[in-house]
């Protein structure tokens, strides 16, 4: 309500309840009429000046002190020198939309905080179990005194793949780091999606036949696919989603990458048919060292941090992944990737001699 209705009604008020009291003991309408004119002109007057300096004046400075802090310093001196026509409604609107503001704001930052309580846990304990381990080994080696040469052969084998574990976390957590402050960069090239497949498939033969796992890539896609992507972080991608299916497959079962034009991207899919993922997990599944079956994941190894790598990489692509699981059955990871553009082809124009 903007002040001079607000005062005006207030006057009016005054003016009446005046009016009605000298009719009461008068009797005289024309007396009525000069009463009620004089009130509401002289308390309209007073009541603008003392609303207006004591009270209107200090919701108006509330207001622009609001409005200025939301809109930040650049803003504000883009924008200029905000004026409200009706402060007194707009505070109570600015006040309204700030507290739901921040309301949303102290949800997220309790959110982030349970995050890195539970980042703190878990990369404690993916750090303590390897450490554990080797000062065991170590500690066994120094009380047989190397009396026992194949034992401490032996324990120092152990030992030496739990400092390769470290390594990997370490490492890991250093491509996370740099993926997300965006210091790492991303190096585009133009390439053939399926000769990248391929190549993978290649060099990871061994390992899926460790797991007796087939791997397929259908011929259809022997068509070349141009991509516009950085080629070793798409290894990369590669290498762990298969790596995860072959950790998570059936022995016997198969892994295999489909892929998929879109307008003016191409849909990679790489599925399994292995124990699946229950769907409550399915949004955590990117999270750094979440795991589903946390005793199997022990066993079968691994940082813990090889989807949460790929998820980095897709987006700093500026791309999205997405999964899609049934327990039992198996599991869909997908990714898009940007198509490269074939270059323009301007019809030769004969040129005319003079």
């Amino acid at each position: 309500m903007k002040l001079r209705v607000l005062v005006l009604i207030n006057a009016a008020a005054v003016a009446v309840t005046l009016s009605a009291l000298n009719y009461y003991f008068r009797h005289n309408w024309y007396d009525v009429a000069i009463t009620f004119g004089v009130t509401i002109i002289t308390s309209f007057l007073i009541f603008y000046w003392l609303i207006e300096k004591y009270i209107y004046s200090k919701i108006k400075l509330i207001y622009k002190l609001i409005h200025n802090l939301k809109l930040g310093r650049d803003l504000r001196d883009a924008l200029g020198e905000h004026v409200s026509a009706d402060p007194i409604n707009d505070v109570e609107n600015e006040v309204k939309e700030w507290a739901k503001q921040k309301k949303i704001e102290i949800d997220e930052l309790r959110t982030q905080e349970k995050f890195r309580r539970d980042f703190l846990s878990n990369i404690s304990h993916e750090f303590k179990t390897p450490l554990f381990a080797i000062q065991g080994y170590i500690e066994a080696i120094q009380d047989d005194e190397f009396d026992d040469l194949d034992m401490a052969k032996d324990f120092l084998t152990k030992a030496a793949r739990n400092v390769d574990r470290l390594s990997y976390l370490i490492k890991d957590l250093d491509e996370i780091s740099k993926l997300e402050t965006g210091e790492m960069a991303i190096n585009y090239t133009k390439f053939k999606i399926n000769d990248l497949i391929k190549e993978v498939f290649e060099s990871m033969e061994m390992k899926a036949s460790q797991h007796h796992i087939k791997l397929v890539f259908k011929q259809k896609y022997d068509e070349p696919i141009p991509v516009y992507a950085d080629r070793e972080k798409m290894v990369q991608v590669l290498v762990n989603l298969i790596d995860n299916s072959l950790k998570y497959g059936k022995e016997g079962g198969s892994t295999s990458i489909s892929l998929f034009e879109l307008h003016d991207q191409v849909l990679v899919e790489v599925t399994d048919d292995g124990i699946g993922i229950e769907e409550k997990y399915l949004p955590r599944l990117f999270e750094r060292f979440f795991r589903t079956d946390t005793s199997r994941s022990r066993q079968i190894g691994g940082s813990g941090l090889g989807l949460a790598i790929v998820k980095h990489i897709v987006e700093a692509h500026q791309q999205t992944i997405n999964v899609r699981s049934t327990e039992g059955l198996g599991s869909t990871f997908g990714f898009t990737l940007q198509k490269n553009k074939p270059a323009l082809q301007f019809p030769n124009i004969p040129v005319l001699k003079s």
